[in-house]
Formats: structure tokens, C-alpha cells, sequence
């Protein structure tokens, strides 16, 4: 065994490594999987001589820096969550154990988490091998390694926030991070280390202690391990050991692991403990330094302080501690900072040979709620000791307390590490939410109300409270099984949920979502005793067999339905006909509690419904009068639930439910009747409005039965009949409506009802064959049965005199003072007392009222100033019984005396409650009550509609005293407008709706480019336009209007005309058929002044005001596709018209031209013309109305005229023609071939005749720069001698050859006796006779004419005087006064030699000639700034120009100019050019990355991404990082690339290139797999495909080959990526490898044209690289697939 020892270290000396060094490393080591064997290797070789010097230098540094990182505090704090960091290593103890983590408990009620990856190496090793290989031999799992009270020395390795943003403090107990300040030579005999499990050997254990050059080893037979009786421990089973004995310098070491041994070894100075390897756990022998009011401070090891906090103090000692006594102290933790090292005097953390309570004494109580609880002790800075009743002590954070002097706390949790210590919360604002979550446990039934957290494969976490969850399981997402929950439910998403079952022990608490089951009514079976025979409740399948099925309830209470109680129909296999997770109702038929069994039955549930729905439903005696369906009825309430009543028919006793709605037609009503409603009350006239489990006390319902206006069946419905009925639900698509006689309706409506709102339908089609009809709920189309609204207010009113009745009857309240205020009536008049006074109004008092609250709002004390303890009289305007509430008004107006009552007034509402309104009539001092609504079917669609305090209403008096009214008069009434005193203009239109110059107040609805729509105060519409929104003047040009006004402001406008409501075609006030409906409004402040008179101008008025010529601002409306022209309005009764060649001036912008204008954007047009009727405004917006000579206009063209030129339409109606001399500056053969139909060109206007306009399309026309080549020759006298003109042949004949039109050529003289008829040769540039010298063309014979013509005339005497080409260059032809002009200006130049002048013209000619062609020469590179400047004036948009010109400079090193060149690009491209662009942003980016720096680069590349898509800028950077070999870089842009474009395939591809091409295969396999988890699904296989050809071409073939065949084997279909593969194998592979490919190709189940495809590929090959018998081979298999798809084919 010795020997054994001996030979574990392996290889030369050891040397001693540098404290220096490892101080430095140890905050560095971030990878906890990553060796440091490699570094502490070179650290023993580097350096052996002075080994001794720098230990000794680093013992005094480490004492230096010891005297200030570890000097005592100045108050005692407990570890807080915010000190915790990472490095920081602790003392904690196993709380709970999972398979795969375990939760460790750390100092001061702190929790971390262990994972299985953070044990040790050699068990993460094991992990991977068990996961790549099924044959590994089996590992112990968590709890097998760990066990509940274990004691761990562990380091934080990470802080991760949750998705509630609380900290999750992540730990790890590898020794080599535990350990890592430990050194080889730093070993001592004595030091208790924690280790793990490296190997197990035949007579011991191989311990990784962490430090690394050291092999430990452990006896079996020195092994004392108390918690595991097998006596054999396993690879990673976590161990704290003591050095026994240390070999060779550190490199082996003995351990023994006695725990008693181990508990009660103190450390001592001279094993060498420092403040860097200093661990926790360790027992040191202490003394007090200081004791203060918070804990104590400790000197121990000579020179290291050390603190105890209040929770780490004996608590029996605590008096007892004094300065100098001397302790035993456990190291608690050391922050890895300030080396504050936190200490314990705990007797059960002192002794740990006894080991720690796993399960302390009272943990059961966790959650419960305690009062009275008392504070003992308090620490500002921590917290605070509470003693509970039964004297536990408890410690509740500083963040939770609150100064109080008793406590109402919840008990949290039990903290092992402060034994007997629980942690609870006191907070007045958590103890009811604690309350409630109690409560929650023990009524597992409850209903709760949470929110989604997390969607998980088998359910949906939902969040009750801060400290509660459940689960939600699958199958109970919804009553039915959801394919896709995630559709359904998303994360934060507010939930109701039933609870189904609590687990306490397991802190398990499950959920349902079931609607049936969330919303059954009936009774709940808890546990077994609930579940008595007979009863009825709803469960659900959890297991579905041969036998029958299984249902579970609440609590895990469940049962068997047989076979035979399944259906009362025969069922083979219930499988076929029932699931897992279906909602079913049962009833029990046995129950045996005992045993937990119960026998349940579906047949008995259908059968007693169907012999309920048989019976009668209730028989009512009346005398001798039997009432049946829909009979008036009474009965008596048995149980109030929260939606409604259950009540019992009398005299049967017959149970049913009456909905809450059912209670009154006014949905106001219907809580207050229940809620004065109480158990055993009576209730009468009733009626069974559908079946017999539903009743309703509605009032227009019973009397549309008593009246007979109901239909039974469909044979009574006929078209027109209405029917009442109620709403029943409420769908995004509409409602469905229930009528008596169970008749269900949907209606497809957007209106807003409530449900249970009464309704009166209206029969409109009827289909008798299908059994279908339609109705309606539009008011305009049902007509309310005769004084039915005064019908309705009467019981409405009655309705809530007996709400009054019943509670004074009962005495619900202050019985005293309820019978006070139901004796008050609406106007009845009050004396008062002033009590306060504020903005919002007045509050008084009455001694006739106490304990009332009676107030008037500002309305209702206008004009009156109040003083607090004034007298006043008031007059009652609603008293409201439940709250004990008077609203009562102080206006004189209503508290005048009352006056006799007229016929009709103005009335004004003054106060609103619900479902009606009281309301003052004219100066009569009369108040009477109204409803709110005039129609049940009436709904409001926003609050505008809503009738309000302070709105006039006209009123018509139907009785002056109504006796149902308490006196009050009993009215009707309708909306009126406000009267406003008017203008002239204004009294020209008519009185319904909105008066013209009227001033109105509205609320913005919704904004358009070209409107803006405004709900005004009284409900009705309106419109603003465009261009009524500012002030003409101020409108800027290019600006939208309509977006400087915001949706819901409120804005005031005045109105300027109408709408109609159908065509919503603009009206003038005094049209007689305008309908008002909608209001022509203006927001311009100079308008809304009222002293402003103005009147309304029609369409043929404003028209009529515009002239030709005139400039003026109009907006965009539209853009017409089909006659492609742009529509514009300047008014909103007058639109105009823009021609598609009257919107610009620029031909490449006409292509498209709905880019050019957005929808509401102001112009400047130019009026063309304006004329009504017709009605026709035709405008322009090039800056001209009208065609002028010399002007330049965009045309297109029409036609193409081969001998004559270009046909071309104008704007504004004009055509015009181009000559073929007019088509370009320069000569050039077939001219008309660059020309098309339809084409858009750029026109000079030469001249007009006939109408006609004459075009020119020479640049120069319109350029003025740009350089001609055949200048235009206009008339004969432009011509001069020896000037070369060129042009197009007009025709030949006898007497010669003419030309269309005169153009530059080369002239000729003729003899005298010439005929005067000019003639033009067409010359071709030919530079070799233009290079042959003058004397060598002499004659004729010699050269032939340059013109020759084969056929079309003879030559006769008339040509006899045409010269041959030799002639032609020496002299211009031209006609007699030509000749003699010519003459005398030679004469005037100088005397030279006929020979000299010929040769400088010529030679001025060649270099003329010469500049032109290097003008026109596409690849001659400019070469300076001029040319440059030149060629960009032709072609401002061009970035090759750009780029040459920064080339340009860069040649010359002159990186300003080409940065200025480079900017100058960016603001002359066209935003529309944004290819261009982005080429002028990459030369940028490239040339800041060759001559500038990194910051100048970056700000580049952020304005690139902020004017250019960010994609193709990314790209663009990270390919020239990578060419200029910047590989860091690169790589970092990539990856930030693939986070931000994740869903662009192409930015991955990108990156994997990247990564291949840097030889990075590994790497590019995990690009590969985020990929596919960050696209879509269906892009899988074209990004598995594209990464193996880039394996192919940058990486490893083998791999590329493996990933093709992967995914053909999957997708063999995919005969495009086998076509991609056969291309790469015959680049890449070997023939073997080609022919086997081919062949599993021609074998595929495909069409038989692909596999025809692929035989002719096959062949191909094997032609070019095969043999004649390869070739044959391949035509035989070809054969045998014709033969055998044919033999297919007979078959």
C-alpha cells in the first residue's frame, strides 16, 4: 500500500509556485470546467532559484495588505443579498435535494442553488459519458450523493436575475474553485480541506482537493463516514477531510475523513492560514475585541479580525460576552473584496459532530399567520428579533418592518444555519395578501385570479401571489385538449383559475382553466364525505379503460364509472367515445368514504334531466286557474350567489335560478333589488321565460306574454312581428338574443349591449324552407309599443320604492335613518348648514339627517357664495339609500316658486343617476324625473352620446301631476341644440342640426392625411378638412397639417358647411336637400373669432376665383392608378386634377410617380385650368401652366415614324414631333432603335406650328456645359468653308441626293454650272483616310466616292460634277455665293502656303476629334479634378464616378479630399438611389478602416446604419474586417449580427463562411444549430444544405458529405439539393463515391422526368470521365428503369 502511495506522483521536482501569482489568478478563472494544470506547469518551471525570495516578499506583502483589507468594521451588519459576489465563499447547509440540483442554505437566511454541473470535474466527466454513451457504468444521482443537514463549503459562481426580477445566487463546491488559493507547498499537516470524489480504488479513494501538481488519497480503512452505513463512497460524493500526512513537497497527500476528529481541529498559525487562502468552515480559536450593539468583532489566528452578527450570537450567552474573553468561532464566510470575514458562536455550528436538525422543530408551520407577536431586539441596519407568543424567536428583515409595538407576521421560512431561528415578514400591506394566500390553501376549491408565467410543455405556471405558483396541467388549459396553447395564452396574460388539488407537503399546488369546472354551480366534492349517493357534480377523465371510465374531483377524490353506466346505449370501446381531460357531469350511485371508492353513473345524469324536461315544469294554483309554461308565479328565495338568486317555485318547492340580470328592465336596478333581497323573501309575478331552471321578473317581457306578442314555435313567426327578449351573450361578431319558448337568435352587430339588457326585435326576412329568419335591433326600424318609455319610467321608479321599502322595512342599516331618507322625495325642500366648501363643491349638514351625507356639486352652487356654518335652503335631486347619500342644489332657479306647468319647454338636466335623470323645466322651478334612454334598444357608443348634467333637452308635459311620480310631471323629451344668437349670413340657412358660423367644441376621433373627424358635444359628427386645420400662410410646403392635431384632443371649431351622411359629398348650407348629418368644420384661429361674418362659397364661387397662371397651395388626396394622375383639393368643396407629365420635370422620378407625393402633403401648384360647369381644375406642379417656345416639359411617346421621327404627347393637351436631326447631338446610325412606345423623354420646345409643337432632344438644348459634337446648323449662312457637317439621307434622285433637314456634314463646292441642288454625304469615321495624307487622294481612279449607290437611279450628266473623296477633302462644296464669300476671307488671312493652312486645320481637327472620343470613351479614367467634376455634372448619381474621384485622391494621399468627396456624394445622391449609396457608405467605411481610426470607423459605420438598411451595412463592415484580416473585430460584429438579424438566414450563412474560412469547423457546427433554432422551421434543410456546401468548399468535405446525406435521407424528395450534392461530389469526391451517388439518385421515388434528368447527368460523367463499358453500364440501367416503370404501367 506504502508503495501504492509512493507511486502516485509521476515526473521531476516540484517547485514551489508563487503566492504572488496565484493572488493575481484567482479572480480570473471564470471557466469552471477549464484545467489550470497547463499554467501551474509553467509556474513550476519558470523561476526555481528565487522561489524562496518571493515567498518571503509575498508573506510581508500579504501582511501589508492584510493591516488594511481586513480591518475591523465599524457596525455590525448581517450579510445582505447586495454584498454577495461572485468569488465569495461560504458555509451552508443542504436543504433540500432534487435529481438535479440541490438548494443549499446559506448565512443570514440566504438560499442558493447547487447544480449537477458544479459538483466536480471527474462527476462532470462521468455526466458527458453517460450522455454520449448508454454502456457507462450507472452514477449516483444528487440524493444519493447529498442528504438534508450536510454541512458544504461552497463559492458563488454566478448571480443570475429571475424572470421576476429577484436574485438566484448560484453555487459551486468544485475544490478546484473552493480550494484555488491553496498551493502545493502550502499544505499542512493538521488543515481540514473540503475535497470530492476523484476515482475509486481498490484499497482507498483518489481525492480532488483542488490544488492543483497535488494528488490526495484516502484509506478505506481510515474512512469514518457516519452518514452512509455502505461504507463505500462514489466518484463526486463531497467530503470534508484533514491532512494527515504531506510527501514530496506537497505533491501527496494523506487525508483521513473522521468527522468527529475533523469537527472539534481548530486551526492553528502555524499550518500557514493568510487571508487568500483562509476558508470557511474552519473552527478558530478567537477572542472579543469589541462588543457593540449589533454583534461582536474577533481577533483570531494573531493578526485577523473577524465580526459576529446578532443572528450568530448565543442567544442565552448573549449578556455574558465581554471584552477579551476568549471563544471558539466558525469561520461563516470571507468577502472576497474587503476580506471581511464573517464569523458564528453558534453551539450547533461550533459542534458539527453532531451534525445540523435537517428538519427543524415546527417547520410545518411554514405560511401560518401570527398575532401579537413582540419586537425583542432592533438592528437599523439589519433588522429585527421578534418573539412570538409561544416564545420562538424569529427574525424579520429591515425591508419588512414597520414600527408598531405588537406584530402581525407570517412565518416564511426556517433557517438551518441560525437553528431554532425562523424568518418572518411584517407588513401591514402583506399580511392580507398572506391572509388570502392561507385561506387559498385550505379551500382548495376557491377561485383565483393570477397571472401567466411560463409556458411549459406539460402545463402553464400561473402566479397567484409574489410568493405563490401553481400549475396549470395540459389537459386542463381548457375544456377541450389545445393543440397550441401558446395562441391561447401568452406570458403576463391575467387568468381565473380554480384550484383542483394542494400537495402542502410537496408544496404542489394544481389549477384548473376548465370553464365548466370554473364556472359549475353545482355542489363540490372535496373528499369523500362530500360524495353522498345521488348527488350530482362535474368532474373529469383521467384514465379511460375497457371497463369503464375514471373521474377525478377535487382534493383526489375520484371514482369508476362502469361499462353499463356509461350511455344507456351500448358501448364497445369507451375509448371511442370518451378522452382524457373531458368535463363530465356524474352522479354517485355508491360511496364507501372508508375506503376511498365510489361508484359513479353518466346514464343516471341524462336520464333524470330528460324526466325533468318532461314533467311540467310547475303547476301554479290561483284560484281555480292552473298556470303552466310561462305562467305568473312566486317564489322564495333560498340562496343569494353572486350572479343571481336561487330561489323555490311555491307552492311546489320547485328549485330554479333567477339571473341578477332577470330582476328589472333597467340594468341600474337589478343590484340594488338584489341587494335588498335577502333568504326567505318572497317574490311575485314571476314568469319561466325559457325553461324551468330560469325565471325572470323583466316587466316588458311579462307583458309581451300576457299580450301574446310572442312566438312558440316557428310556424307563428311571420315579417314584422317583434319580439321582446333579453341579451344573453356577448361575442366579438355579434349577440345572441333569448326569447320565451327557449328561441336563440345571433345578431351580427358592432353596437354595444350589456347582458341581460332588454331588447325588441324585429322580424325582416323569413325563410320557411331552411327554417331561417332574420331580425333587427336598429331603433329607426323597431317601433316601441305605445307609451312604453313613460310605461318603463313608472316601473322603473316603483322598482326602487320598494328597494326603499324593503330596507327600512328590514332594518339592514341605521334603521333611524333610513326611514329619514325615504321619507325625502325628488324637489323636496331642505334647511341646511354649511360644513366645508372646496373646488369641487359644498358638503352640509342637517339635524333632521345625521349621519347622512348630503352634497351639491359646482353645477348646482353657480353664482351662490358659500361660508363654512352659513344657513341655506336646498332643494332634494336624488337620495341614494345604500351609500346614505343626499345630492341636493342651492340654484335659484329650482328653489323659486313653482309656477303652473305649460305644454312644452326647454328643460335642463340637472342631475344624472344611471337609468335616469332628474331634470328642471324652463323657470317653472319644477323638477321631474326622466330615463336616461328613450328605447330599450338604445345604446351609447362613446360619452359624448351620454346625456349630462347642464345639457337642454326639449320636454313636452304629457301629465302635470302623475300620482306614479310621487306629483311630480310626467314627461317626454327629446335633444335639443343650443340656441346661440346668429349672424346675416346665418339666417339664410335652414334650423335643423348645425347652424353656419356656429362655434362648437368636439373631440378629436380620428386623424387622416386629408381629414380629421370630431365627435361634437351633442353626439353628432363632424369633419375637418385638410386644408381648414392652419392658416394658409403658415403652411409649409412639403408639411402635413392634419398631424399637428392629436386623436382625444379637444378642439374648438366652427362650422362652414356639411356633409350628406350617404355620399359624404360636400353641401352648401342653403342646399335643400342637406341632411345635416355631418358638419363641415374649420380649426383656423382667425375664423373662429365670431365678430367674423363670412359666408358660404359654393364649388363654382371658389372655382370661379382662380386663374390661369395663378400659384396656389393645394393638398394631396389620392393618386389615380388607372388614369394615372394625381387628385389634389385646395378646398373641401373643390378637388383638382394633376396630369401624370405635370407632376415633374425629371424622367427618372416619372417611373414611379406614387412615390413622389404622400396623401396630405402640401404643394404649389400652378392653375391650367378652372371652369364650371363643367367642372373641370386642372392643375400643374412643374412650375408652368402652359407651353412655351423654349421651355423644356416632359412628353411621351405615341408613335415612332421611321422616316420622319418621334411622335410625343405634351402636357396640358399638346402634341409635338422630333426630327430625326433633333434626336442627339452627335451622329449616330439607325437613330430611332433606343426609342420605344410609351417611353418618357425630355423635350426643348423649338417651335409651334399648326398647333403642333417642333421637339429637340439634343442635351445640349438643356445643358448649356455639355459639349456638341454635330453642332445644329439652323440656316445656310451659319455654315462656313472647310467645315465638316454630317446627317441623314432625305431622298435620291435624278438631280441628286437631299437631306431631311439641314445638320452639320462635310460641304462641298460645285462647278458654275452646278444645278444649286445641295448635296450631302453621309460620312463614316474612319480614322484611317482621316490619317492618310492629302497628296496620296488625287484622282478619282485612285479612290472611289465615298458615297455609292447600287441602285434607285443612273448616273448622268448631272453628277458629272460631283468630285471624288480626294476632292471632297480638299474643298467644301457649296452653292455660288458661298464660293465668293469664302475667297474673299481667304484672301484676308494670312500669307501662308496653301499646303500649311490644310495641315493646321487638319491637325486642330484630329485633336479636336481626339478630345471627343476621349469624352466619350466610357472606360477612359478622368484624369484630374475638372474632368471629374465634368462627367458628375451629367451624372450626379452615379457612384462609380464618386468612388473614381475618392480613388482619385486617395492615389495622391490626399484622405481629406476624398472624405469631403465622399460626404458631397452622400448629400447629391437621390435618397431613391439607395444602391448608390450604400456604395458611397462601404468606400467610406473602407477607406476609414485603412487611413483612420477606430472611433472615426465606428461613427461612420452608426451613421451608415441610421440612413441605409442596417443589414447590408453590417455585412459590408464585417467582410472588410475580415479581408484586412481584423479577425477580432469580425467576429464580434457577427455575433452581434446574428442577435440582431436572427430571422435573416443570409447574416448566418455569412458568419459561417467566416468561421470556416478562419478554420473554425466546431464553432461553425454550433452557428449551425442556433440557426436552427433562432428561423423558422420550414428554413431547416436550405440552412442544413447551405452550410455543407460551405463545409465543402472552406472546411471538411467528409463533414459536408455526412450533412448532405443526413438530409437527403430525411427529405429524399429534394431533388434540387441532390442535383447540388452530385455538382460538389464531382468537384470534391472520389469516382467510387460519384457512381454510388448516382446510383442512389436513379433509384429515387420521384417523377420519371427527374430521374430522367439525373440519367442524363449520370451519362454525362461517365462520357467525361468514365469508360466505354462505364458509359454502357449506365444505358443498361437506364433500360431497366424504362422496363420496369413500363411492366409498373401494365399492371
Amino acid at each position: 500500500m506504502a508503495s501504492a502511495v509512493e507511486d502516485f506522483p509521476r515526473g521531476g521536482t516540484a517547485k514551489k509556485s508563487t503566492g504572488s501569482k496565484t493572488v493575481v489568478h484567482r479572480t480570473e478563472a471564470d471557466n469552471l470546467f477549464q484545467s489550470n494544470e497547463q499554467a501551474e506547469t509553467k509556474k513550476r518551471k519558470a523561476g526555481a532559484k528565487d522561489d524562496s525570495k518571493k515567498l518571503k516578499k509575498q508573506k510581508a506583502e500579504e501582511k501589508k495588505v492584510g493591516l488594511t483589507l481586513n480591518a475591523p468594521v465599524k457596525c455590525v451588519e448581517i450579510l445582505h443579498v447586495k454584498d454577495v459576489k461572485e468569488g465569495m465563499l461560504m458555509l451552508g447547509c443542504v436543504k433540500e435535494v432534487t435529481d438535479f440540483e440541490v438548494t443549499v442554505s446559506l448565512p443570514s437566511g440566504l438560499q442558493g442553488f447547487l447544480s449537477i454541473k458544479n459538483i466536480c470535474d471527474s462527476y462532470t466527466k462521468l455526466l458527458s459519458e453517460q450522455l454520449d454513451s448508454a454502456d457507462t457504468e450507472e452514477i449516483c444521482s444528487l440524493p444519493h450523493l447529498f442528504y438534508p443537514g450536510m454541512v458544504l463549503r461552497c463559492v458563488v459562481a454566478k448571480l443570475d436575475v429571475t424572470k421576476r426580477g429577484s436574485l438566484s445566487i448560484q453555487l459551486s463546491i468544485n475544490p478546484k474553485l473552493v480550494n484555488k488559493s491553496l498551493t502545493p507547498s502550502g499544505l499542512k499537516t493538521g488543515m481540514v480541506l473540503s475535497a470530492c470524489v476523484e476515482s475509486v480504488e481498490d484499497y482507498g479513494y483518489i481525492i480532488d482537493i483542488g490544488v492543483s501538481g497535488t494528488k490526495a488519497f484516502l484509506s478505506k480503512e481510515s474512512l469514518k463516514f457516519k452518514h452512509n452505513n455502505a461504507q463505500e463512497l462514489k466518484v463526486g460524493q463531497y467530503l470534508t477531510s484533514q491532512v494527515e500526512e504531506v510527501k514530496n513537497d506537497g505533491r501527496v497527500v494523506q487525508l483521513s475523513a473522521n468527522l468527529t476528529t475533523i469537527a472539534q481541529t481548530c486551526a492553528e498559525p502555524k499550518q500557514g492560514w493568510n487571508l487568500t487562502t483562509l476558508l470557511p468552515g474552519l473552527l478558530v480559536k478567537a477572542a472579543i475585541k469589541e462588543v457593540t450593539k449589533h454583534g461582536l468583532i474577533l481577533d483570531f489566528l494573531s493578526s485577523f479580525n473577524g465580526q459576529v452578527d446578532f443572528l450568530h450570537m448565543e442567544p442565552e450567552q448573549a449578556s455574558s460576552y465581554t471584552k477579551g474573553l476568549q471563544v471558539n468561532a466558525r469561520v461563516l464566510y470571507i468577502e472576497p473584496q474587503t476580506r471581511l470575514v464573517g464569523m458564528s458562536l453558534r453551539s450547533h455550528l461550533i459542534h458539527l459532530e453532531t451534525g445540523i436538525e435537517p428538519v427543524p422543530a415546527g417547520r410545518e408551520r411554514i405560511g401560518e399567520v401570527v398575532k401579537e407577536c413582540k419586537m425583542t431586539a432592533m438592528h437599523h441596519l439589519s433588522g429585527g428579533v421578534l418573539e412570538l407568543p409561544d416564545k420562538t424567536l424569529a427574525f424579520v428583515h429591515v425591508s419588512q418592518l414597520f414600527a408598531q409595538p405588537e406584530h402581525i407576521c407570517r412565518i416564511l421560512d426556517f433557517s438551518p444555519m441560525e437553528f431554532k431561528l425562523c424568518t418572518v415578514k411584517s407588513s401591514p400591506l402583506f399580511i392580507v395578501p398572506c391572509c388570502l394566500c392561507y385561506i387559498l390553501f385550505s379551500q382548495c376549491f376557491s377561485f383565483s385570479k393570477g397571472t401567466v408565467s411560463v409556458l411549459l410543455s406539460h402545463g402553464m405556471v400561473v402566479h397567484l401571489s409574489d410568493h405563490i405558483k401553481g400549475l396549470v396541467p395540459r389537459t386542463h388549459l381548457s375544456d377541450i385538449v389545445l393543440q397550441n396553447p401558446e395562441k391561447k395564452y401568452m406570458e403576463g396574460m391575467k387568468v381565473k383559475c380554480r384550484v383542483l388539488s394542494v400537495d402542502a407537503e410537496n408544496k404542489k399546488l394544481y389549477l384548473t382553466r376548465k370553464k365548466t369546472l370554473v364556472e359549475s354551480s353545482l355542489p363540490l366534492f372535496l373528499s369523500y364525505n362530500d360524495t353522498r349517493p345521488g348527488r350530482v357534480s362535474h368532474g373529469y377523465i383521467v384514465s379511460v379503460k375497457d371497463f369503464g371510465c375514471i373521474v377525478r374531483f377535487y382534493n383526489g377524490v375520484k371514482g369508476l364509472v362502469p361499462l353499463s353506466e356509461l350511455s344507456s346505449e351500448p358501448i364497445v370501446r369507451p375509448e371511442d367515445i370518451f378522452y382524457v381531460g373531458q368535463v363530465v357531469k356524474a352522479k354517485v350511485l355508491q360511496c364507501d368514504p372508508e375506503k376511498g371508492k365510489m361508484a359513479l353513473s353518466f346514464k343516471a345524469v341524462v336520464k333524470k334531466e330528460n324526466e325533468e324536461t318532461e314533467k311540467p315544469e310547475f303547476d301554479c294554483e290561483v284560484g281555480k286557474v292552473r298556470s303552466r309554461l310561462c305562467g305568473v308565479l312566486d317564489a322564495k328565495v333560498l340562496k343569494k350567489s353572486l350572479n343571481g338568486l336561487e330561489v323555490a317555485i311555491l307552492p311546489d318547492e320547485i328549485h330554479a335560478v333567477l339571473p341578477m340580470s332577470h330582476l328589472s328592465d333597467h340594468m341600474s336596478n337589478c343590484p340594488l333589488l338584489w341587494e335588498s333581497l335577502q333568504e326567505g323573501d318572497i317574490i311575485s309575478k314571476l314568469i319561466s321565460a325559457s325553461h324551468l331552471k330560469t325565471l325572470t321578473k323583466k316587466p316588458t317581457v311579462r307583458w309581451s306574454l300576457e299580450e301574446g306578442v310572442v312566438a312558440k314555435d316557428f310556424s307563428e313567426i311571420t315579417v314584422g312581428l317583434q319580439l321582446v327578449g333579453w341579451i344573453k351573450n356577448i361575442m366579438p361578431y355579434g349577440v345572441f338574443v333569448e326569447f320565451p319558448y327557449g328561441l336563440y337568435l345571433l345578431i351580427y352587430t358592432t353596437n354595444t349591449f350589456q347582458v341581460g339588457q332588454t331588447v325588441i326585435a324585429k322580424v325582416t326576412n323569413l325563410d320557411e324552407e331552411k327554417r331561417r329568419f332574420l331580425v333587427t335591433l336598429k331603433i329607426s326600424e323597431v317601433i316601441s309599443p305605445q307609451g312604453d318609455a313613460q310605461t318603463r319610467l313608472i316601473n322603473g321608479l316603483q322598482e326602487r320604492r320598494a328597494v326603499t321599502e324593503m330596507l327600512v322595512m328590514k332594518g339592514m342599516y341605521n334603521s333611524e335613518l333610513q326611514q329619514q331618507l325615504a321619507a325625502l322625495s325628488v324637489g323636496q325642500k331642505l334647511k341646511l348648514t354649511v360644513d366645508t366648501v372646496n373646488d369641487t363643491g359644498a358638503t352640509f349638514k342637517s339635524d333632521a339627517l345625521i349621519g347622512a351625507t348630503i352634497l351639491a356639486n359646482k353645477h348646482h352652487m353657480m353664482g351662490v357664495k358659500l361660508t363654512n356654518g352659513q344657513k341655506v335652503g336646498a332643494v332634494v335631486l336624488h337620495v341614494d339609500m345604500l351609500s346614505a347619500c343626499v345630492h341636493v342644489s342651492i340654484l335659484s332657479k329650482v328653489m323659486g316658486k313653482k309656477k303652473s306647468v305649460r305644454l312644452k319647454y326647454t328643460a335642463m338636466v340637472q342631475h344624472i343617476d344611471k337609468d335616469f335623470a332628474v331634470i328642471s323645466l324652463g323657470d317653472t322651478a319644477q323638477l321631474t324625473v326622466i330615463q336616461t334612454c328613450s328605447h330599450l334598444n338604445e345604446i351609447f357608443l362613446s360619452e359624448s352620446e351620454k346625456l349630462k348634467a347642464g345639457m337642454t333637452l326639449s320636454a313636452e308635459v304629457i301629465e302635470p301631476s302623475c300620482q306614479e311620480l310621487q306629483g311630480l310631471p310626467l314627461v317626454s323629451w327629446e335633444r335639443s341644440m343650443p340656441e346661440r344668437k346668429r349672424t346675416a349670413s346665418e339666417n339664410q340657412t335652414g334650423r335643423k342640426g348645425h347652424c353656419f358660423g356656429e362655434i362648437l367644441q368636439g373631440t378629436v376621433r380620428t386623424v387622416k392625411p386629408t381629414c380629421i373627424q370630431v365627435t361634437l358635444e351633442d353626439g353628432s359628427s363632424g369633419s375637418v378638412h385638410v386644408s381648414e386645420v392652419v392658416e394658409p400662410a403658415e403652411v409649409r410646403l412639403g408639411s402635413f397639417p392634419t398631424s399637428s392635431v392629436k386623436v382625444g384632443s379637444v378642439v374648438t371649431a366652427r362650422v362652414i358647411g356639411g356633409r350628406e351622411a350617404s355620399s359624404h359629398r360636400f353641401l352648401p348650407f342653403s342646399h335643400p336637400k342637406f341632411t345635416y348629418t355631418i358638419s363641415e368644420l374649420t380649426l383656423i384661429p382667425r375664423k373662429l373669432n365670431e365678430s367674423v361674418d363670412f359666408k358660404p362659397v359654393t364649388a363654382k364661387e371658389k372655382l370661379s376665383s382662380y386663374t390661369a397662371g395663378e400659384e396656389i397651395t393645394c393638398f394631396v388626396s389620392k393618386f389615380n392608378s388607372d388614369r394615372k394622375s394625381l387628385e389634389v383639393t385646395t378646398d373641401p368643396s373643390v378637388s383638382g386634377t394633376v396630369e401624370l407629365l405635370a407632376m415633374t420635370t425629371d424622367s427618372k422620378d416619372i417611373g414611379h410617380p406614387e412615390k413622389l407625393y404622400k396623401l396630405g402633403q402640401a404643394v404649389r401648384a400652378r392653375v391650367v385650368e378652372a371652369s364650371f360647369p363643367p367642372h373641370r381644375f386642372v392643375l400643374s406642379l412643374t412650375g408652368v401652366h402652359k407651353l412655351e417656345k423654349g421651355s423644356i416639359t416632359l412628353g411621351i411617346v405615341t408613335n415612332i415614324q421611321p422616316q420622319t421621327g418621334l411622335l410625343v404627347k405634351l402636357p396640358f393637351g399638346g402634341m409635338g414631333t422630333v426630327a430625326v436631326t433633333d434626336l442627339a447631338d452627335a451622329y449616330r446610325p439607325n437613330p430611332l432603335a433606343v426609342y420605344n412606345k410609351d417611353q418618357f423623354l425630355r423635350c426643348y420646345l423649338l417651335d409651334n406650328e399648326n398647333d403642333k409643337w417642333q421637339l429637340s432632344l439634343r442635351p445640349s438644348r438643356y445643358e448649356k456645359a455639355k459639349p456638341e459634337k454635330d453642332p445644329e446648323v439652323l440656316s445656310v449662312n451659319k455654315l462656313k468653308a472647310g467645315q465638316i457637317i454630317r446627317g441623314y439621307v432625305k431622298s435620291v434622285g435624278e438631280q441628286g441626293i437631299s437631306k431631311k433637314k439641314k445638320k452639320e456634314s462635310k460641304k462641298a463646292r460645285t462647278d458654275d454650272n452646278d444645278s444649286g441642288v445641295e448635296v450631302y454625304f453621309r460620312e463614316e469615321e474612319d480614322k484611317e483616310d482621316e490619317g492618310k495624307p492629302a497628296k496620296q487622294v488625287t484622282s478619282s481612279a485612285s479612290c472611289p466616292s465615298r458615297l455609292q449607290v447600287t441602285a434607285g437611279f443612273s448616273w448622268d450628266v448631272g453628277l458629272s460634277s460631283l468630285k471624288p473623296a480626294s476632292a471632297a477633302q480638299e474643298e467644301d462644296s457649296s452653292d455660288g455665293e458661298d464660293q465668293e464669300g469664302s475667297t474673299k476671307v481667304k484672301k484676308e488671312k494670312d500669307k501662308k502656303s496653301r499646303h500649311e493652312q490644310e495641315q493646321e486645320k487638319k491637325e486642330a481637327e484630329k485633336a479636336l476629334i481626339q478630345r471627343e472620343a476621349e469624352l466619350m470613351d466610357p472606360n477612359l479614367r478622368p484624369q484630374d479634378a475638372a474632368a471629374f467634376e465634368r462627367l458628375l455634372l451629367a451624372s450626379p448619381n452615379s457612384s462609380l464616378l464618386w468612388l473614381q474621384f475618392m480613388a482619385h485622391h486617395l492615389q495622391a494621399t490626399q484622405i481629406e479630399q476624398a472624405r469631403t468627396v465622399a460626404e458631397r456624394a452622400l448629400k447629391t445622391i437621390s435618397f431613391r438611389e439607395e444602391q448608390e449609396k450604400l456604395n458611397v457608405w462601404v468606400a467610406l467605411l473602407n477607406l476609414e478602416n485603412m487611413y483612420g481610426t477606430e472611433e472615426s470607423l465606428k461613427k461612420v459605420f452608426e451613421r451608415a446604419v441610421q440612413f441605409c438598411e442596417p443589414m447590408p451595412v453590417y455585412q459590408k463592415l464585417s467582410e472588410i474586417y475580415a479581408k484586412s484580416n481584423k479577425i477580432k473585430e469580425a467576429e464580434g460584429l457577427y455575433k452581434t449580427m446574428v442577435k440582431r438579424f436572427r430571422q435573416n438566414k443570409e447574416v448566418w450563412f455569412s458568419y459561417g463562411t467566416f468561421l470556416l474560412q478562419q478554420g473554425q469547423s466546431d464553432a461553425a457546427s454550433n452557428l449551425l444549430q442556433r440557426a436552427l433554432k433562432s428561423l423558422p422551421p420550414k428554413e431547416s434543410v436550405d440552412v442544413i444544405a447551405k452550410f455543407a456546401q460551405l463545409e465543402f468548399r472552406y472546411g471538411d468535405v467528409e463533414r459536408g458529405r455526412n450533412m448532405f446525406d443526413k438530409v437527403l435521407s430525411t427529405y429524399p424528395k429534394r431533388t434540387d439539393l441532390w442535383s447540388v450534392f452530385i455538382d460538389l461530389m464531382v468537384k470534391h469526391g472520389s469516382q467510387k463515391e460519384i457512381r454510388a451517388l448516382f446510383d442512389r439518385v436513379i433509384h429515387l421515388s420521384v417523377s420519371v422526368k427527374k430521374i430522367k434528368f439525373f440519367f442524363k447527368r449520370y451519362l454525362e460523367y461517365e462520357k467525361t470521365h468514365g469508360t466505354p463499358q462505364s458509359v454502357q453500364a449506365v444505358k443498361e440501367k437506364a433500360i431497366e428503369f424504362v422496363e420496369a416503370k413500363g411492366t409498373e404501367g401494365t399492371k
